[in-house]
């Protein structure tokens, strides 16, 4: 038996106009410019640059909705005076005036200079090798990986050339190219272990007394010097401390990645772009947002002409009704766009400005130890946001301060208790937890137990446990691997 009812539900939705403004916001500096450049791409109705006599259409027209092109549209629903309104914004209330259009170099540089690997082949030419000699080796270098060295056994090695370059050897002949090919510069290249790039490095030296009982050390008792057991190393070599020490003088110099030494590994020179900037002006501290991020855009002056002429048409032709329709979804898309730069702007700068005064004190003196615990839902509470929202702002963007330039979310810290019960920063106790290490005495290194034991003198109850993690997180090692002679 067939029945009707009626049910109420309510559901939230994100429209697509909302997903896509999360995702701008989200964008560092360098990539909303791109963005940008493919939305001017994209919409002939959106340009940039400043309107004809100063003007710009203004972008919070009241007519604006949130048709989407799936939805059908009639042109003669489409109110025509609504696209052509002559209440336009003159260009200085739609700027900010905490940037210019000249602040900042919009190019992106590149360094020039060939690949590690074919650094690594020109040497090659220099070397007289027979045909399968020059296989073999080529491969080789093309085996070497970015550090400098060739991770892979030669047995596999040996296998590859068999079927890819159909070239039978044996595993000695690819060891004697191999040798030949860890000749070529930088030192220690081609390498298979940590251990064997040093020796290659040091028997390119001049022989001395300490590189040759270094040379032996890495050959004999690599484990107990990566282990720091000095002691153990006096006794078997039967050596002084001084001589001990010089030898491990002479490791310390080597490179033990080889491969990062060459300028030209890497192609592009990657650079960090301020989406911010503070400054300290009369004590007090300004908050400038970089003018990248505040584009000048308008809605195009020739689709408002168009649709001019179709308004003045007396008859209307399906073509020119087809055309509205177009002309109606680009103006609309171009200015959501401007809308959505301008909430932008605003999330950005208000997020900021929040987090600056939330940790005024570190801003003002560069002090970590000054600054305060804070996690997002501060934030999100003090600017009547959502917490994702100040996470899009934080994980991605960067502010220029007087103490160099820092990732937002870096100033983000879980919060302690300390003797007078006051809240701390994580931040706080990572900054003294490091200086205590920096000033302990090397040849006796601080156990976990007793730096536990020194933060709580100064204040921070905290386990052992937990300054192994914040050690961990510093990237500090255990007491035995700070030990120095």
């Amino acid at each position: 038996m067939l029945k009707q009812h009626l049910q109420f539900k309510l559901s939230q939705k994100l429209s697509p106009q909302q997903i896509q403004l999360m995702k701008l916001i989200q964008l560092p500096t360098q990539a909303f410019e791109q963005r940008l450049k493919q939305e001017l791409e994209e919409n002939p109705a959106l340009e940039s640059g400043k309107a004809e006599n100063e003007d710009i259409e203004d972008p919070y027209d009241d007519t604006f909705d949130d048709t989407t092109d799936s939805e059908s549209i009639s042109a003669e629903d489409i109110n025509i005076d609504d696209y052509l309104s002559d209440d336009e914004v003159p260009d200085y209330r739609t700027q900010t005036s905490n940037y210019s259009a000249d602040d900042d170099e919009k190019s992106i540089p590149y360094a020039a200079g060939t690949s590690f690997n074919q650094y690594l082949l020109s040497q090659l030419n220099t070397v007289y090798l027979s045909d399968e000699e020059w296989a073999i080796a080529e491969f080789l270098v093309g085996s070497v990986d970015e550090s400098g060295y060739i991770r892979r056994p030669l047995t596999d090695i040996m296998d590859d050339l068999a079927f890819t370059q159909n070239i039978y050897t044996e595993e000695d002949k690819i060891e004697k190219v191999l040798k030949i090919v860890q000749e070529l510069d930088p030192p220690g290249v081609a390498a298979r272990t940590l251990d064997e790039c040093l020796i290659i490095q040091l028997k390119r030296k001049e022989p001395t007394p300490s590189i040759e009982l270094a040379i032996s050390i890495l050959e004999r008792s690599f484990e107990q010097f990566t282990k720091k057991h000095y002691s153990k190393l006096l006794l078997k070599y039967d050596i002084k401390e001084e001589q001990l020490k010089d030898a491990i003088g002479e490791i310390e110099k080597l490179n033990p990645k080889p491969g990062g030494s060459y300028s030209g590994n890497n192609r592009m020179v990657e650079h960090v772009v301020p989406d911010f900037s503070i400054k300290i002006v009369d004590g007090e501290l300004e908050l400038t947002l970089n003018g990248r991020n505040a584009p000048e855009l308008h809605v195009s002056r020739d689709y408002s002409n168009m649709l001019q002429g179709y308004k003045d048409a007396k008859e209307k032709s399906k073509s020119q009704k087809d055309t509205v329709v177009f002309i109606k979804q680009k103006l609309d898309a171009a200015k959501w766009f401007i809308d959505a730069i301008k909430q932008r702007q605003q999330t950005l700068f208000v997020t900021m400005n929040t987090i600056m005064e939330y940790q005024k004190e570190y801003f003002l003196t560069g002090d970590e130890r000054k600054l305060r615990p804070m996690i997002l839902k501060d934030i999100a509470d003090k600017i009547h946001m959502d917490v994702s929202t100040v996470s899009r702002v934080a994980n991605s963007k960067y502010v220029d301060t007087p103490y160099g330039t820092k990732l937002i979310k870096e100033f983000f810290s879980e919060s302690m208790k300390n003797e007078q019960g006051e809240d701390v920063s994580t931040r706080e106790i990572k900054k003294i937890l490091e200086t205590v290490i920096g000033e302990e005495e090397k040849k006796k290194p601080l156990t976990d137990d007793k730096l536990a034991k020194i933060l709580k003198e100064k204040g921070y109850p905290i386990a052992r446990r937990t300054v192994a993690k914040y050690r961990e997180q510093l990237g500090i090692p255990v007491a035995r691997l700070r030990k120095q002679i």
